[in-house]
């Protein structure tokens, strides 16, 4: 697989990776460990070099996961991990708050070092701004780190423009996490130019909407009280059903390039900007190498603006987050 690299004058990275929250979170009871493990191994003979996870996908489960899986792989892949959260008072499996102070991402680290099973985190993400510490500490913190060897690289999720400015200027930024899509292009605004500008990489997650762009989610889809989507008002009942156009408009386009939807919504990132580097999650081998198929799949500037152009006639319907979870983003 062709490599991209995070950052400007950053390692590379395999052009597609993995994301592995839903391994063990989010989308329903955790898979079964060993089908996982083999998963990411037949991802790492398959060329993926690039795997996500954090300290709250599970809680700590997914960590541990991945740190067996790719245990044998040392020095061959690349692993991001994220902090920011404290786990709430006497449950240590259900996260109450953000925490990113100094001495609590020095506690983590250590913690996220022995799930990973490796000596040092090769790109560490702040998983969302905390409102109560500067991101000027933050970002101190971190470049201790990598200072001392147990962080490589540091990045940000779902960061807005001046935090992203502000951290980078302490430490540099290799990578911003943030969901891009061909139905949430918000990003596009703000902070892709910043990114640019700054010399950043990228790294969208839910480049298939959750599930959605594929088109294996029908207008009848339901989601249990254990899938977060179940929260999610874009995944309501009425709004899968309006936004099944923009499903059409990507399986239209697939089937004149003997292509599926997914490896269409994959190709039109990787073909925005070199800098881009998806990372698409799946339980299931046949779709990761369908996933995969994406980085052949080559977009001309016309293909592009024809896909943008049907999709930019049409109203997405659901916001993509709760109330709740879209506080804490864009900070």
């Amino acid at each position: 697989m062709q490599q991209r690299e995070l950052g400007a004058n950053g390692p590379s990275v395999s052009t597609i990776g993995l994301g592995c929250m839903g391994m063990s979170w989010s989308y329903g009871p955790p898979k079964d460990r060993q089908e996982m493990i083999a998963l990411m191994r037949k991802a790492v003979e398959c060329g993926v070099t690039f795997f996500d996870t954090a300290e709250v996908y599970g809680p700590r489960l997914n960590e541990d996961l991945v740190g067996e899986a790719l245990e044998p792989f040392k020095g061959q892949v690349f692993i991001a991990t994220k902090f920011g959260f404290e786990a709430a008072a006497g449950d240590t499996n259900r996260w109450s708050r953000l925490n990113s102070r100094p001495e609590h991402i020095r506690k983590v680290v250590e913690e996220s070092l022995a799930r990973l099973r490796v000596d040092a985190i090769d790109l560490y993400y702040q998983h969302r701004v905390d409102p109560d510490v500067s991101i000027e500490d933050v970002a101190g913190a971190v470049r201790t780190l990598i200072e001392e060897g147990k962080v490589k690289h540091f990045g940000l999720s779902e960061a807005g423009v001046a935090t992203i400015r502000r951290a980078h200027a302490v430490q540099p930024v290799a990578a911003l996490q943030s969901e891009y899509s061909l139905w949430w292009r918000e990003p596009e605004d703000e902070v892709i130019p910043t990114l640019l500008e700054l010399g950043i990489s990228l790294v969208p997650f839910s480049p298939l909407g959750k599930g959605f762009l594929t088109g294996a989610l029908g207008a009848d889809a339901a989601f249990g009280s254990d899938d977060f989507r179940s929260t999610v008002p874009r995944f309501q009942a009425e709004n899968i059903k309006a936004n099944q156009a923009l499903v059409d408009v990507i399986r239209r386009f697939a089937a004149q390039r003997d292509a599926t939807p997914a490896q269409v919504a994959l190709a039109w990132l990787l073909a925005k900007q070199p800098s881009i580097v998806p990372i698409p999650g799946t339980t299931k081998v046949d779709r990761l190498i369908e996933n995969l198929g994406a980085a052949t799949l080559v977009l001309s500037t016309d293909d592009v603006e024809t896909l943008e152009a049907a999709s930019s006639q049409l109203r997405i319907a659901g916001d993509r987050y709760s109330a709740a979870q879209a506080a804490m983003v864009g900070r």
